[in-house]
């Protein structure tokens, strides 16, 4: 069984990272979907909300599974028998730092590839952050995020909502 990992902040999931997990879904026999805990960044969404909101946008994908994850990627792809990172592209921005990812993991786990996949064009310019921004502005994010989550979206980040301190 080949297993692969999707590894990222998810804060919050995306088209752009739905569409990335679904094709991965097809090329792979098990997708774990790691979530990051990432102590650069100071998240909207807890861990544990950030992996309920990717269990509820991925409920029904054969073979995807959810997990948290904090330390060396390279590790937990190990500790998971893992044989492949898939990580999506945006823009050649994305690559260099990407790239230089890929090179780090494959010296710390030796068993370990990367594999790209380029973004749909609609999701080109798709970020978290971008979602945010809008959604903080009380614009309209629903063409951005899954449907079956918009509602807890909103209602963390839109104007007025309850926002996470």
């Amino acid at each position: 069984m080949k297993t692969a990992i999707c590894p990222g902040s998810f804060d919050p999931v995306t088209l752009g990272h739905m569409d990335i997990i679904r094709r991965a879904s097809k090329i792979f026999d098990r997708v774990v979907v790691a979530v990051m805990v990432n102590p650069a960044k100071k998240a909207a969404f807890t861990l544990e909300e950030r992996m309920e909101l990717l269990r509820k946008a991925t409920a029904g994908m054969e073979g995807v599974e959810v997990a948290g994850f904090e330390g060396f990627l390279a590790d937990y792809a190990r500790m998971r028998g893992a044989c492949a990172i898939v990580k999506g592209l945006r823009a050649v921005s994305d690559f260099e730092y990407e790239f230089q990812m890929a090179l780090i993991n494959q010296k710390l786990n030796s068993d370990l590839e990367t594999m790209f996949l380029t973004t749909q064009a609609q999701n080109m310019f798709l970020s978290s952050s971008m979602v945010k921004d809008i959604a903080s502005f009380g614009g309209d994010i629903s063409s951005f995020v899954p449907a079956c989550i918009l509602g807890d979206i909103q209602q963390r980040l839109c104007k007025g909502g309850n926002k996470h301190e």
